[in-house]
């Protein structure tokens, strides 16, 4: 049991907790699981993602297994409930859980907060990013759309994210200006903000990590390192080097480097290695386009990762479909990619297909495999049989659009159909 008081939730008496037995996740077949509906869409979808997740897991396990739901608060509900947009019941009832998912947040102006979702991440050090990119069949702009089979690994804690930065014109950027140019011969203009970009050692190896074990165990074909290393050399080419160092002291036995494959197997992988490479940025973003079938995990630092995964998620119909999950060594806590889009709450209009998908990589990462499999089949068939909401319908000609509780409705009967 929590230390924790908590002081206006209170656990359900039924459910499991999942726990944490000799460096393992062990997940009960009833685990307590933690919710936020969120902001705007958010209440909407959430309700259609448990729904469709729990009619998943009843169809692959026969009743054997169930979610237990918790509902948590943060966002606009919470400021209602708390007075406050990020409580400290909500943060402590994720770890008590380990497990959670959520809607996308709105931050207000002046609220406190640079972001709730970056906020929550912080916190709980949820270090990596997961955003699966994958093609069910719906319209594409790219050509190559059915190629695309991507899964990004994002740091999340620090890179541009970690935030430190002064405006223009204040009295720390004068400060530091004044620092720069008597210690280290550095000169800027005073008209300059400041950012300071940090990448360590310990965060880029844990990430790579959870990339490395990530491959090994779904038996993934590429391990691609994402960077800017020939322009910021002790950033993000510390990136690219410490990434490299991880694989080989780590992960020695499962893997070939890009330099190895040509020089020790003459460009012939392997049977049962996974190939570890890298790509500068800008040739990255390119890259994903031109030739997607060479890329299947990336791993990148924050801005890089978050530039590339909505990238490639317009290359399979953009952000409806584009599911994310926020990791730790342990503890999970799965949000779609896409915000709030405030203009559509409470007119059940917006796909669930993110959310949804999201809870596909939580219950993954519970090690429940056999429901995500029928989730996904749901949604292909949902797609090729046109029962698909307006984002899809648009690029549809003559389709009549379902609206969002529908069409978690129709991958239920997909589901109970198998």
């Amino acid at each position: 049991m929590s230390e924790y008081q908590f002081k206006k939730i209170k656990p359900p008496e039924e459910g499991e907790l999942v726990r944490i037995v000799d460096g393992k996740l062990v997940v009960p077949d009833n685990p307590i699981v933690a919710y936020i509906e969120g902001d705007g869409i958010g209440p909407e979808i959430v309700t259609v993602a448990r729904r469709v997740l729990d009619a998943a897991i009843e169809k692959a396990y026969g009743g054997r297994r169930r979610i237990v739901w918790w509902e948590i608060y943060a966002g606009h509900k919470a400021q209602e409930i708390y007075g406050e947009l990020l409580p400290r019941d909500t943060l402590e009832a994720i770890k008590y859980t380990k497990v959670a998912i959520k809607g996308p947040l709105t931050t207000p102006v002046g609220g406190g907060y640079r972001s709730l979702n970056v906020a929550i991440r912080k916190a709980l050090d949820l270090y990596a990013n997961i955003r699966p990119v994958q093609y069910f069949g719906q319209p594409a702009p790219h050509r190559y759309a059915d190629k695309v089979d991507f899964i990004i690994f994002r740091e999340n804690t620090e890179d541009l994210y970690a935030g430190i930065e002064w405006p223009a014109g204040s009295p720390e950027a004068a400060k530091l200006r004044e620092f720069l140019k008597k210690e280290l011969g550095v000169e800027l203009r005073e008209d300059a903000g400041i950012g300071i970009k940090p990448i360590t050692k310990f965060a880029t190896q844990r990430l790579m990590r959870k990339a490395l074990q990530y491959a090994v165990r779904k038996k993934r074909r590429v391990v691609t390192i994402m960077h800017k290393g020939n322009i910021m050399k002790y950033t993000e080419g510390a990136f690219r080097e410490w990434a490299y160092e991880l694989a080989l002291e780590e992960f020695r036995d499962h893997i070939v480097t890009e330099e190895e494959l040509y020089s020790k197997y003459n460009g012939e992988m392997p049977e049962g290695k996974i190939l570890v490479n890298d790509r500068i940025a800008d040739n990255m973003l390119q890259q994903i386009i031109t030739r997607p079938w060479d890329y299947d995990i990336i791993v990148a630092p924050n801005i890089n990762g978050d530039y590339i995964s909505d990238e490639a998620n317009a290359l399979v119909g953009g952000i409806g479909m584009a599911a994310g999950m926020n990791a730790g060594d342990y503890m999970a806590v799965a949000e779609p990619v896409h915000g709030t889009a405030p203009k559509y709450a409470g007119k059940n209009k917006v796909n669930p297909s993110a959310e949804i998908l999201s809870g596909c990589l939580l219950l993954e990462h519970m090690g429940w495999e056999e429901p995500v499999s029928l989730i996904k089949e749901a949604i292909r068939r949902a797609i090729a049989d046109k029962k698909v909401t307006y984002d899809l319908a648009r690029h549809m000609p003559g389709v009549e659009p379902l609206g969002t509780k529908e069409y978690g409705e129709a991958l239920i009967e997909y589901i109970k159909e198998m």
